[in-house]
């Protein structure tokens, strides 16, 4: 390596700092951001650093401490639920995906031991690159990061079988680099059945001391109340059963998914995962700029038609193998698409079952060194593949031809006393109150999806933009008593109150505002009055938690009382400089200050009455006794 560690370290960082913002900033998200940032200082660019092994073993303990976070998430029940992704697509793309790659490289004319096993390690996808990038892009709880979760499990499991598969393919003697002797494991040299019981023996231990040792070991440690200390048995488990695992010739990654599985279930679970996950993230980095500086660009230059082809078509390839897979699994057409563009890629296992191959005399190193270089360019790929994907979405999504507009509704009700503009979340439980109390509604929402729903579940919605002058008449707000603006956008709230407020000056309209600005807004164009849609929500927490924090029912719901009154008088004292930036500022900070005092001095003049500390201080008579009886039981 170039200069002291130091020297390396400031280039690692430095090289992740400038370039993963630069590339978050331009839509191409941390992960490629990551890889550019190693193709940068790498010996075949910048030259900032040497040679990768060494710093390789160090990074790949992200992906060791990335796979033991899944394995905690990964629970027998979650196992079960999930048992159509993982072995229903997730075996059917590993075998399909192999074979497929197998003919091809087999149809070139290399011996079909030699093509099998490319194919098995070609099958892998990247973990870390597809659950970053789903997170990133907020898919990993939907149906595409299901599936795509599922499949890279079971890649992940099927690693630890080619350990034992891939030898068996061996045309020539084994041969061991100086990177294969060190991933040599104590038991290369015992027979067979030794190696295949030590292996048993090693997974046996890491289920036994998960299941039975380390809740005790942990609840020894909770005691000392140090975090830190916690946080060390945490990071050595993952490192003990990495070990361990390395010891026996397995996957250290494959070992603590194996740890996290059995502390899936743990107490201690989510204190573990909250310990660990700023290693991850940092060590994942680390990983990506050592495969970005990986990265053979002499090779690149040398062939760069061949391993362009070898990446296009292997990522095409798999593509087409999991879009295919995911159709016929019950999947739609753009799920399926997400699916197969997201686990188009080549796997950071790769990196180390080419290793292992070249080792075991089953893969020709040339061979293993093109592959590498092309799996490494495939993962480097993969966020431009889908940051593309998902422009081509947008692009078809706005040259799709809108389907044929609904026509204006007809309403029953010609003179109803409210009209209610938008039924969503916020709409309908307004709705529902006031037709609980006999007033009669017409309702308006713009959205298709909303209005079939809805519907399904017996409530009469209309299709149509509120904004309409046209539709607000025949929806008869010339007679209604009222006007509630409950859509979803501000801009057009905004514009509905001027419009109602110009054509119908007799018409009550109550609007919902998203904030305080919102309902300045709102008041200026006409609005009669304004809720503000998660103050009384947060309010109602407010009180919930003082009274979890120890206060008396009665004392909490004074307090929000006295927070709410103030809080209004505070709103109309700000109104009348909204708009002065500079001004609101000022105002707003003397106001919070205000506010402060006078809940303090309200709190302090709060006093018991004789009846057993009760006063309703301008509570309504249902909350009161409510919190009374509370306070008796």
């Amino acid at each position: 390596m170039h200069g002291g560690i130091l020297i390396q370290i400031m280039v690692y960082l430095g090289a992740g700092v400038i370039s993963v913002p630069i590339a978050k900033r331009l839509g191409l998200g941390s992960v490629l951001g990551y890889l550019i940032a190693g193709a940068v200082i790498g010996p075949f660019a910048l030259k900032l650093v040497g040679a990768q092994a060494d710093i390789m073993g160090f990074a790949e303990f992200g992906v060791v401490i990335l796979l033991f976070l899944i394995g905690l998430e990964v629970k027998p029940a979650l196992l079960w639920s999930m048992r159509k992704a993982i072995f229903g697509l997730g075996g059917a793309q590993v075998l399909v995906t192999a074979l497929a790659v197998a003919g091809i490289v087999a149809l070139i004319g290399l011996p079909w031991r030699t093509a099998l096993a490319v194919g098995l390690v070609l099958a892998m996808s990247s973990t870390a690159i597809v659950l970053q990038t789903l997170d990133e892009k907020g898919l990993r709880n939907g149906p595409v990061g299901r599936a795509a979760f599922g499949v890279l499990l079971l890649q992940d499991l099927s690693v630890i079988p080619l350990f034992a598969l891939l030898p068996l393919l061996a045309s020539a003697p084994a041969r061991l680099t100086s990177t294969a002797v060190a991933h040599t494991s104590l038991v290369s040299g015992l027979p067979a059945w030794l190696q295949t019981l030590a292996v048993l023996a090693a997974v046996a231990a890491v289920v036994g001391i998960g299941r039975y040792a380390v809740r005790p070991v942990f609840r020894f440690i909770a005691q000392a109340r140090l975090r830190e200390i916690f946080t060390g048995a945490a990071l050595l488990i993952v490192v003990g059963v990495a070990a361990l695992m390395q010891m026996v010739g397995l996957s250290p990654a494959l070992g603590a998914f194996l740890a996290g599985v059995v502390l899936a279930e743990s107490e201690f679970r989510r204190e573990l995962e909250t310990d660990i996950e700023p290693f991850r993230g940092l060590l994942l980095g680390l990983f990506f700029i050592t495969v970005g500086a990986t990265i053979d660009f002499g090779l690149v230059m040398h062939s760069p038609w061949l391993l362009l082809g070898i990446v296009l078509g292997l990522m095409s390839l798999k593509f087409l193998v999991m879009f295919g897979l995911s159709l016929a699994g019950g999947a739609s057409m753009r799920a399926a698409a997400a699916i197969g563009v997201a686990l188009a890629q080549g796997g950071e296992f790769a990196f180390v079952l080419l290793t292992f191959t070249v080792g075991a005399g089953v893969i020709d190193p040339k061979l293993a060194a093109l592959l590498t270089a092309a799996v490494a360019v495939s993962m480097a790929l993969s966020p431009v593949s889908v940051a593309l994907f998902e422009r081509a979405q947008r692009v078809f999504d706005r040259a799709k031809p809108a389907g044929p507009k609904p026509a204006d509704p007809t309403f029953d009700n010609a003179e109803p006393d409210i009209i209610i503009a938008g039924f969503g979340r916020f709409g309908q439980i307004v709705g529902r109150l006031l037709t609980a109390n006999g007033f009669s509604s017409t309702v308006l929402d713009a959205s298709i999806e909303q209005i079939e729903l809805l519907r399904r579940f017996g409530r009469p919605v209309h299709y149509g933009d509120a904004t309409r002058l046209d539709l607000l008449r025949a929806a008869g707000a010339e007679r209604a008593k009222m006007l509630i603006v409950a859509i979803d956008d501000a801009g057009k709230s905004a514009q509905l109150v001027e419009t109602a407020r110009e054509a119908f000056p007799d018409l009550i309209i109550l609007a919902r505002a998203f904030d305080r600005r919102h309902a300045y807004d709102l008041l200026a164009n006409g609005a009669d009055a304004v809720e503000r849609e998660t103050f009384e929500g947060a309010v109602a927490m407010g009180v919930t938690a003082l009274k979890k924090l120890g206060f008396r029912a009665h004392r909490a719901w004074r307090a929000a009382a006295f927070f709410r009154r103030h809080d209004r008088r505070q709103f109309e004292e700000l109104r009348p400089v909204w708009g002065q930036e500079e001004a609101y500022l000022l105002a707003s900070r003397d106001a919070a200050e205000t506010m402060n005092r006078l809940l303090a001095a309200d709190l302090a003049r709060m006093k018991p009455d004789a009846e057993g500390g009760w006063d309703t201080g301008g509570m309504d008579e249902e909350a009161f006794e409510e919190t009374r009886a509370e306070e008796r039981r």
